[in-house]
């Protein structure tokens, strides 16, 4: 920041900077911290960055088949281009509602975390700078992140049905500034709100982000019920999907950004006959003017918040005194102590003190939140979700896919929560050297707090969407299964993050997420994924062969007859498997993490 400082003797250091001069020190400020990521991450990153690039690539050719072949299954089932045309853009309009809700939720929490949590904001409020300056600083670092994200997961749909339906070649240029303007929007939003909460609510933000998130998940239920909650047509039918569509009547209101761009694109990629390609271009434009417009506008209104606001929160919050604190436990540390009364005394107190800090901070429950939360939000519109004994197969293979992605949001949390806590014990292990405490415990404490934490949300979110699928009732072995399959990738995580952080861990990096991001992240998400993919497979495929009933010839051998493919053989070997699995990846991880944390030096 000091050598992004243009020294002119005409600029007092007492007095703010121009805006000229303020724009030109943040835009070399950024090249610098830009120049110098890369050469970092080119000198001492490169297997990060590889294996960054490659399970990006494969992601995101996953989600570009997924949905392709979806829209070209929406061709065969709706021919009528017309009833085509609505259900699509009744997706897209639920698609992008949903991120709206996401990016402004999001960019909130970012923005807490860049704006009043940052050593860097401290250093910026003791320089000649306005308030609006940093704040808008921080604001295009959360709009790019949000970029990245829509990115990532928005781009395979609009890509996939642009090839599906053959668009034309200027639906592929307007997609970026589509995807700019309209992620402008939300993340706006999200920084006025994230002022306005901490300037007028700063003692009772808890409460207040609570009562928020309470009345969006009983909205979220209501809009899931009423869209949902009543079809009684069976799924994939024309009777259904007039149901269905007649049900998201709700996304269609004209002053929502999420319909502006799903307007504006698909007034673009609908091919149109000869002389009559010019009006569309002219419609899709003039939907992407409307977008970036609001987004400039919103973005001077979050400016003129900060320059309201943001000093005066910023000096409030920091100046909040705890008070007088009630001596002993609080109650749900009493509750959390009776619940392990049978671990020893000492790792209790660890376990404790974890969980003190996990509530303490925003950043964490409120994104342990979100995950689930819209996984949740997910299991729920799948609410009487009726199906013939035809689509028993598909179900099926949706109720695995449905854990696997539970343990991917797992397998997230895990590195981002559970691995730099290592590290960050290590750095205050000092203090309990002097304590005849082993170090045994406190890798058994994360190792517990992490199992026992993510085991009852990621099994309830696997028996929502058991319920919803009605997978009890018709298959009440394949809901076991998925219990089973919840355990093991829990218990399989955990040691992982915990294995791994040990292993490898990071004293000198004071920043949790940093850590995370680093070599040791980076190998204990590569090694998650693997082991989630394999763990699910092992179960999946003789689970869908045996209930489709493709069995082995009964004129094969007997061995063929009892554990061949489509037989109960197959489907108890591969639970087998799949238990064996996961006392490896718990034993071996734990066992490495042990044996190199016994010789730590701090």
């Amino acid at each position: 920041m000091a050598g992004a400082l243009p020294l002119q003797h005409d600029v007092s250091p007492t007095q703010p900077l121009s805006p000229n001069n303020e724009a030109r020190v943040f835009r070399r400020l950024r090249l610098r911290v830009l120049a110098t990521l890369l050469r970092e991450l080119l000198a001492t990153r490169r297997l990060w960055l590889t294996a960054l690039v490659i399970l990006t690539s494969i992601f995101w050719i996953g989600l570009f088949v997924l949905f392709f072949e979806g829209f070209l299954f929406l061709q065969s089932a709706l021919p009528h281009p017309a009833t085509r045309a609505m259900t699509v853009h009744a997706i897209y309009n639920v698609f992008f509602l949903a991120l709206t809700a996401m990016l402004l939720v999001s960019s909130a929490i970012i923005l807490y975390g860049g704006l009043y949590r940052s050593e860097e904001v401290d250093f910026l409020l003791t320089s000649p700078l306005r308030a609006e300056r940093i704040v808008l600083y921080k604001l295009e670092e959360a709009i790019f992140f949000s970029c990245w994200g829509f990115g990532l997961l928005g781009s395979p749909l609009l890509i996939a049905y642009g090839v599906a339906n053959q668009s034309p070649w200027y639906y592929y240029v307007l997609l970026p500034p589509f995807m700019i303007g309209f992620a402008t929007i939300p993340t706006s939003l999200g920084a006025m709100s994230c002022v306005a909460v901490v300037s007028f609510l700063p003692k009772l933000r808890f409460h207040a982000i609570a009562t928020v998130g309470a009345v969006l998940v009983c909205l979220a239920a209501f809009l899931a019920w009423r869209t949902f909650g009543q079809t009684a047509h069976y799924a994939m039918t024309p009777e259904w999907f007039q149901d269905v569509l007649s049900r998201l009547q709700f996304t269609e209101q004209r002053l929502l950004p999420s319909w502006w761009l799903s307007t504006g694109l698909l007034e673009a990629a609908h091919p149109v006959e000869a002389g009559e390609g010019y009006l569309a271009w002219m419609e899709s434009l003039l939907f992407l003017s409307v977008l970036v417009s609001n987004g400039m506008v919103l973005q001077l209104a979050a400016m003129a918040v900060a320059s309201r606001w943001f000093r005066s929160s910023y000096s409030e919050l920091h100046g909040i005194s705890s008070g007088q604190r009630r001596h002993g436990a609080a109650r749900v540390d009493q509750l959390l102590g009776w619940i392990f009364w049978p671990l020893p005394r000492v790792m209790r107190l660890f376990i404790t003190n974890d969980l003190r800090l996990f509530r303490r901070d925003p950043m964490q429950w409120s994104q342990f939140l979100i995950f689930f939360g819209l996984l949740s939000f997910y299991f729920l519109n799948m609410r009487r979700f009726n199906y013939n004994e035809s689509l028993s197969g598909w179900m099926t293979l949706i109720g695995f896919l449905n854990v696997g992605v539970v343990g991917l949001i797992l397998s997230t949390y895990t590195t981002r929560f559970i691995l730099p806590a290592i590290s960050m014990e290590g750095r205050r292990f000092w203090v309990l050297g002097t304590l005849p405490i082993s170090r045994d415990v406190v890798l058994w404490s994360k190792f517990w707090f992490s199992l026992l934490g993510t085991l009852i949300p990621c099994s309830g979110l696997i028996l929502l969407s058991d319920v919803m699928l009605q997978t009890p009732t018709r298959q009440p072995v394949v809901a076991w299964l998925h219990q089973m399959i919840c355990l093991v990738l829990c218990t399989g995580l955990s040691a992982l993050a915990v294995g791994v952080g040990a292993r490898l861990p990071n004293l000198r990096e004071p920043s949790p997420s940093k850590i995370a991001a680093g070599f040791g992240g980076t190998l204990c998400l590569v090694i998650s994924s693997l082991f989630i993919v394999i763990t699910v497979l092992l179960t999946a495929v003789p689970c869908y062969f045996w209930l489709e009933g493709m069995g082995p010839d009964p004129r094969a051998g007997a061995w063929r007859a009892w554990i061949g493919w489509g037989t109960p053989g197959s489907v108890v070997l591969g639970a087998v498997a799949t238990l064996a699995l996961g006392v490896v990846c718990m034993l071996l991880p734990l066992m490495i993490g042990f044996r190199a944390f016994r010789r730590l030096e701090f």
